[in-house]
């Protein structure tokens, strides 16, 4: 080999070695935990806006059925308060308001004095 072959080498090395630091630094870049999050968040926001989009548009094409599926959903949210008031409707009486135990504690503390 002569000399200006090994220059060449010796360069072309150098240049390997730059372009390989090069892209070390652009993949701890790409990898830092704060571009990643960055990048899921973008993700996540557009797959959001998506997902509201095509809820408009389910909207849009079937207002009677989701007025059924939200009004069904109401009404399983409150049933507890429903089921209180059918009872409370039915029994016919309001003497049971939940105050049982506060008349209970007054009689016992009456008992003490």
């Amino acid at each position: 080999m002569s000399v200006a072959e090994i220059e060449a080498a010796k360069r072309r090395a150098v240049q390997a070695r730059a372009e390989l630091d090069r892209s070390l630094a652009a993949l701890q870049h790409r990898l830092a935990p704060g571009t990643l999050a960055g990048e899921a968040w973008d993700g996540v926001k557009e797959k959001g806006a998506d997902l509201a989009e095509g809820a408009l548009e389910a909207v849009k094409s079937r207002p009677k059925a989701v007025s059924i599926a939200l009004g069904a959903f109401a009404l399983f949210l409150a049933r507890a308060p429903i089921k209180r008031a059918v009872t409370k409707l039915v029994s016919g009486s309001d003497e049971n308001d939940g105050n049982d135990r506060e008349d209970a504690e007054l009689s016992v503390t009456e008992g003490v004095s």
